[in-house]
């Protein structure tokens, strides 16, 4: 796990249940997957959490489901603030957010601009991504690093924020996004 409803970020832990496997072959499936985590104990504690909340008649249980019920309502607030704001960027389009807490947007990309990219030997969603933490202060993760189709571009972002900021997060995409098309079509096209 490296997020739960609570947007646990960096508490890297987990855990694994084989049914229905022949003995051998989970003794040699949890050999393998011992040998590669290693996980560190809040990591561990963590995931030990998740998985075994407050049960009901525990004194913690009602206070507990209301705070996860309010924390994903608001996830799910968030995101669609997000996407739905993506979507009305002209040359943006993000699909809905369905359980996790990134949105992947695409966008279409200046010709200019790819070509520039290729110029400088990087791909254009990071010549976007940089271009868009230099000039916002907003960092995304290039698409790229996601094994993207060709000729797909896009960042990775989160929504964890406050709805506010959330909002004002998809405002000044929009501006740099507006500014960067501007950019790369004024640039004369060299062959």
């Amino acid at each position: 796990t490296s997020k739960g409803i609570f947007g646990e970020c960096g508490r890297r832990g987990g855990y694994m249940e084989l049914e229905g496997f022949d003995p051998d072959v989970k003794d040699q499936i949890y050999k393998l997957a011992s040998s590669n985590l290693c996980s560190n104990v809040p990591g561990q504690v963590m995931a030990s959490l998740m998985v075994n909340g407050p049960k009901k008649g525990d004194v913690s249980y009602e206070s507990h489901e209301a705070e996860k019920k309010a924390v994903f309502e608001g996830l799910q607030t968030r995101a669609k603030i997000v996407s739905d704001g993506f979507n009305k960027i002209p040359g943006f389009s993000c699909q809905p957010v369905q359980g996790a807490m990134y949105c992947f947007p695409c966008l279409e990309m200046p010709p200019k601009a790819i070509q520039f990219a290729k110029e400088k030997d990087t791909s254009p969603d990071t010549l976007y991504a940089v271009s868009l933490l230099e000039h916002t202060g907003i960092c995304v993760v290039p698409a790229s690093g996601f094994g993207q189709e060709e000729g797909r571009f896009g960042f990775r972002t989160t929504f964890l924020p406050s709805e506010d900021e959330m909002v004002r997060v998809v405002a000044s995409v929009r501006s740099h996004h507006e500014e960067f098309c501007k950019t790369f079509f004024r640039l004369p096209f060299v062959q």
